[in-house]
């Protein structure tokens, strides 16, 4: 069983930077970054594998909500993967309390693989290993929690009620009740942004947004890997409880008319960010798991950067069958051992998201580093100013009607 699979989902928002303005893309690359550096300097260089995508919502909302200040940026230095360019980063109590969350989810996440014994972890001393980097994650995690006023206890309850949860759950079993510890965790860490930015009155409504982001996340985990699931054997909670994919996509679109009007209660000193990624964004991923979107820049909509040969055969005829094509040429793909090697001097040097390419570590193949990633560029539909309006003006937002500001 892959328990708490909704708890932790790393990148379901993923913002396309051609809908973004310079601006807004440059605030997000602040937080993106700014989570790395926090993890870095509380917890070491190898905790910064744990930097992703959703964790920095927990960053985002906390300078949303709080009061303009001076000492919210500072420059890093040059590095690498940066083009030894210096960059303005987000810093403060937000990206501490993201750098916690996400180390204690990973450590649950770590933990349930080595319960699983996937892959390597079958072998005695690398399970061993594993425990003892995720014993030390939910350690680190917990004292920047405390010192934040945050309990990661919540979380870590969370986690250890899904597995049982899931152990119970069967036809007839209503999905909510699956998806709820995740809801729980994620509500508890979007209502802590509201203590940390002094914004109390805040923190009913960012619960209630984290709480349907937390479904959302379980939801689209799974409708994500419903297929894949199948053909191994894993647990997924939509076969599980025998909800079919109709249901799931309802669910999803409440989840998110949820999370809108969630935002709309709450009170933001500059909510322009927050509102892309939690309103917009969020909207896009549904549509993306459920196949209703496609990249204009990919054949079939595969989003660029992902692990892995792409899907499909890039040489299969799109039409009615034509001239002989030449056969896909052999990949020089590296064994289970290496490529997670590689995979992890990847992550802990930051390369996969921070540089502008990399190279796959399993098949060599060329990919876009994930903080350069776009996985859509169909982002103004229908608005015929062309990309450069993307200014998060609503007239680039089909059917939005949260009022925001242009």
């Amino acid at each position: 069983m892959n328990g708490y699979r909704g708890i932790v989902v790393f990148g379901i928002v993923r913002p396309c930077t051609h809908r973004l303005s310079e601006g807004l893309k440059t605030e997000w690359m602040a937080h993106l970054c700014g989570l790395c550096l926090a993890l870095r300097a509380d917890h070491g260089q190898f905790a910064r594998v744990v930097t992703n995508y959703d964790g920095l919502i927990v960053s985002v909302l906390t300078e949303a909500q709080a009061e303009r200040s001076d000492g919210r940026r500072r420059t890093a230095g040059p590095c690498p993967l940066r083009s030894m360019r210096t960059a303005p980063v987000a810093r403060g109590e937000g990206a501490r309390l993201a750098a916690a969350v996400s180390l204690v989810l990973a450590s649950a996440k770590v933990r349930d693989h080595v319960a699983d014994r996937d892959g390597l972890l079958k072998r005695r001393p690398v399970a061993a290993a594993a425990r003892r980097v995720a014993a030390g994650w939910d350690r680190a995690g917990a004292r920047t929690g405390a010192e934040l006023g945050f309990d990661t206890a919540v979380l870590v309850d969370a986690v250890d009620r899904q597995t049982g949860i899931e152990s119970l759950a069967g036809p007839g079993t209503p999905l909510l009740t699956v998806t709820e510890p995740t809801e729980t965790a994620t509500a508890a860490a979007f209502a802590h942004t509201a203590v940390l930015a002094g914004k109390p009155q805040n923190a009913a409504a960012l619960a209630e947004a984290g709480r349907l982001f937390g479904r959302l996340a379980h939801l689209l985990d799974a409708v994500e890997d419903r297929e894949a699931d199948a053909a191994s054997g894993a647990w997924n909670p939509l076969t599980a409880t025998g909800t079919p994919l109709t249901e799931a996509r309802r669910l999803c679109d409440d989840a998110l008319h949820g999370v809108r009007l969630a935002m709309r209660d709450a009170e933001f000193t500059d909510a322009a960010l927050a509102h892309v990624l939690l309103v917009h964004e969020l909207r896009r991923s549904v549509d993306r798991a459920f196949g209703s979107t496609a990249c204009s820049h990919q054949p079939g909509g595969a989003p660029s950067g992902a692990f892995g040969p792409p899907p499909g055969n890039p040489y299969a005829p799109a039409g009615p069958p034509g001239p002989p094509l030449p056969p896909e040429p052999p990949r020089n793909r590296r064994g289970l051992i290496a490529g997670c090697l590689v995979w992890a001097g990847l992550a802990c040097t930051c390369q996969m998201c921070c540089a502008g390419t990399f190279n796959d570590p399993w098949t060599g193949q060329e990919r876009e580093g994930l903080c350069h990633k776009n996985d859509c560029c169909d982002c103004c539909e229908g608005c015929g100013e062309g990309c450069n309006c993307c200014n998060n003006c609503c007239s680039c937002c089909e059917g939005c009607d949260c009022g925001c500001d242009c």
